[in-house]
């Protein structure tokens, strides 16, 4: 099956006592046992839950992997693969990662593990980071949040398996209708389910997807037992927003194409990044791992903190919250919103600075958000 009749079949057979086409939400917190141990495959909620089990096979389905596991938030996500590898690993982590992963690693686990952050771009300086320090990990986010760049996939993997070290990707931009990296080479792949799989802005989760039963299995006894599992509900919410997958992603970047362009021409804009553009840096690799470029622009308008919260205030359309991957636009400035704790000369040295702006293309007319942005910069 593709992906589009995958997000609308896996997982979703009509029940079986009714027919119901839409399966009913197990909103229960445990199960009935025939005789002590003797149950149905169920026994609590935190451990599983057929809801959340029907969501887990369609995830898997999607990446082409064999296992997921949904958890209470991707943060929980991140967290249990900090406490599935043993204690004082080195993870060569992406510099420019999400601003939460960030302050999970530098904030928490970082008495645990040792974190070395690196331009993942740049296959050399990664070949000489796995030299020099042997990581247990190699962490990658592609495309990058905020600043949309770009490592390839398939080297880093086959350069982390040489060295024996588990791939790990943040595939939340791109979702697994755009970029799979499994195929790639990947050994668990990570979303955050409050963004594009889900898509209306409604839930918090996280998921892993991985091939490795024994990994999988480590994981699973640490969720069962420190409990960042999800709610049965929250797992049928991200059930129904799945199926849409296919043609949001199409309408997302096809909105973020018109804009991108749009903005590249702006006399009020910098530099504008998004991975369907030739000028992006890592176009090529974009082209060659990615079906698609998604909806997520980043730009750097003309000016300072001034002139960012000045267009930041006019915009109608785009609403100015954290988050992306809904159906609604949002914009935000991520060195005071989503990437504020990250320390001020790193953030610059990233080029997170106090003129750029991160946009999550929605899926409303293209012509209304141009109009929007078009007043806003005016």
């Amino acid at each position: 099956m593709k992906i589009g009749t995958k997000v609308i079949h896996v997982g979703n057979k009509p029940d079986k006592e009714t027919g119901a086409v839409i399966p009913p939400i197990f909103q229960t917190s445990t199960f009935a046992q025939k005789s002590p141990g003797v149950h149905k495959g169920y026994e609590y909620t935190r451990s599983h839950n057929p809801t959340r089990t029907r969501l887990e096979e369609c995830l898997a389905s999607l990446e082409n992997g064999k296992y997921a596991l949904v958890t209470s938030s991707g943060m929980a996500a991140e967290m249990l693969i900090m406490h599935a590898i043993k204690p004082g690993s080195t993870v060569l982590c992406g510099d420019d990662v999400y601003g939460g992963t960030y302050r999970l690693f530098t904030t928490v686990f970082h008495q645990l593990h040792n974190f070395i952050f690196i331009d993942t771009t740049d296959t050399k300086k990664v070949a000489a980071a796995i030299k020099e320090h042997n990581p247990d990990m190699l962490w990658l986010e592609t495309p990058t949040n905020p600043t949309l760049k770009i490592s390839d996939l398939k080297k880093l993997s086959a350069m982390a398996k040489k060295a024996k070290a588990k791939v790990v990707v943040d595939n939340t931009f791109m979702s697994p209708y755009f970029q799979r990296p499994l195929e790639l080479g990947a050994d668990i792949v990570l979303h955050s389910l409050t963004k594009y799989l889900n898509g209306h802005s409604d839930v918090i989760g996280g998921c892993l997807i991985l091939r490795d039963k024994k990994l999988y299995d480590k994981l699973w006894v640490l969720q069962n037992s420190i409990g960042p599992s999800q709610s049965p509900f929250d797992s049928w919410l991200v059930l129904r927003g799945l199926k849409t997958l296919g043609v949001r992603m199409e309408r997302h970047q096809e909105n973020a194409f018109k804009i991108a362009k749009y903005l590249e021409k702006h006399p009020k804009v910098e530099t504008v990044i998004y991975p369907g553009l030739k000028s992006h840096p890592q176009y090529k690799i974009a082209k060659a791992q990615m079906s698609g470029f998604g909806g997520m622009i980043s730009f750097y308008i003309k000016g300072g903190p001034k002139e960012s919260r000045a267009f930041l205030k006019k915009v109608k359309l785009f609403i100015l919250a954290e988050s992306l991957g809904g159906v609604e636009s949002l914009i935000e400035h991520p060195a005071i919103m989503t990437h504020a704790s990250i320390p001020k000369k790193v953030r610059d040295d990233l080029g997170i600075t106090d003129n750029l702006i991160r946009l999550s293309v929605g899926i409303e007319d293209a012509s209304d958000l141009l109009e929007d942005l078009k007043k806003a910069l005016g």
